[in-house]
């Protein structure tokens, strides 16, 4: 039997398609370690996706309870020194007592750039009847109290996790990212977290953040 092969010019198309072809599929390989670089900066656009976005404004559900308007309402209390500027807030009331009581609602009014951790008004009726009665007349101890919720430099969401000195000269430390916050309950009264309700709120002198529950220097 004759068998018929292919003829040279034949054979020559055909390597040389076969070339054209390993060549333009060479090319679409990165080189110099782009392939790797890619992954890297894919992984990092993931991880900043998935981290927890800061607030611009004011955030927490507690935040509905503030009035849309007048001396209370977020464009009010702005413009007002911080004890002023709760005193104008009715979810506010139970702290501007104790302030009262401790006689320092001018000292806190005149301090310059200071975040507070404001306890809401469940936050003082969760401490027991007669406890409160004897904070509330005992000045110096409900001072230590207070001014423990008060710390140095108006901070930002972003900068709010951490531990930090406050006025009393102690520390307390905040935990959490983005729109959620908590104390640990060995650092409030009642031993129960403490999670910021209301937060980044500004006064004309302070950040304030409104928790649930009164907090308490250690020892």
């Amino acid at each position: 039997m004759k068998t018929t092969l292919p003829g040279r010019g034949v054979l020559v198309a055909a390597v040389s398609t076969l070339a054209v072809t390993l060549s333009a599929c060479g090319s679409d390989e990165p080189s110099d370690g782009s392939a790797s670089s890619g992954s890297a900066a894919t992984a990092s656009e993931t991880a900043e996706s998935t981290a927890p976005a800061a607030a611009a404004g004011p955030f927490g559900p507690g935040c509905a309870a503030v009035p849309a308007d007048g001396p209370g309402s977020f464009a009010g209390m702005a413009a007002a020194p911080v004890a002023a500027a709760a005193s104008a807030n009715p979810a506010l009331s139970a702290l501007v007592q104790a302030v009262t009581a401790a006689n320092l609602g001018d000292s806190l009014n005149t301090q310059q750039n200071i975040t507070v951790l404001a306890p809401a008004n469940p936050a003082f009726e969760a401490i027991p009847a007669d406890a409160l009665q004897a904070l509330l007349a005992d000045s110096a101890q409900l001072t230590a109290v207070l001014t423990h919720h008060v710390i140095q430099g108006r901070l930002t969401p972003e900068q709010l996790a951490g531990t930090h000195t406050t006025l009393n000269n102690d520390e307390v430390t905040i935990e959490g990212a983005g729109q959620s916050f908590t104390i640990p309950g060995e650092g409030t009264i009642a031993g129960t977290d403490a999670s910021v309700i209301c937060g980044n709120v500004p006064t004309a002198n302070a950040t304030v953040y409104v928790i649930d529950q009164v907090l308490t220097p250690a020892g």
